[in-house]
């Protein structure tokens, strides 16, 4: 009897020794620093992508840029869908900030903000493609990840010290 008991109570002990030797691997494989550069560089992505299409030259919006703000693109708010207001300005904003928060992403510089920059970003996109959720909560949830555990210690913010987290 005292046999059984001793099998019995080592079994749990030797499934969780195995599990936690699974783990502390997967530890080493997938370091906190190494996951937030991958995150922010995932993250960075498919705005870099947007905002690469959007324009001709340095400071030269295209045509298709402009005219999906003043045609095609509307916010599906209540008693909407309405127009974008300055569809310029705002191809131009949009634009611009799809070009330059990837690249702080990227780097790790300012990275809490630029996370945040494309988690507001996100959210206008998902009242502009109300269908779009299921791809668009893996970039709220990357941003607000980044923007909880900051850049990590691949990143300039980092190394210049105004973001240890």
């Amino acid at each position: 009897m005292t046999n059984h008991g001793q099998n019995a109570s080592t079994k749990p002990r030797g499934i969780a020794a195995v599990a936690e030797g699974v783990n502390a691997v997967l530890r080493r494989i997938a370091t906190p620093s190494l996951t937030q550069l991958v995150l922010r560089c995932a993250l960075a992505v498919p705005f870099w992508r947007s905002g690469v299409n959007k324009w001709d030259g340095f400071l030269q919006l295209n045509d298709v840029a402009v005219l999906l703000f003043s045609s095609e693109l509307k916010l599906h708010l209540p008693g909407g869908p309405y127009n974008f207001p300055a569809p310029g300005l705002m191809a131009f904003a949009t634009g611009s900030a799809e070009i330059l928060l990837p690249i702080l992403l990227v780097l790790g510089l300012a990275t809490r903000l630029a996370a945040f920059g494309l988690l507001v970003m996100t959210l206008v996109i998902q009242l502009t493609v109300p269908d779009g959720w299921p791809l668009h909560i893996t970039w709220v949830a990357m941003a607000l990840g980044i923007m909880a555990w900051g850049p990590g210690r691949i990143a300039i913010d980092h190394w210049i010290g105004t973001d240890k987290g």
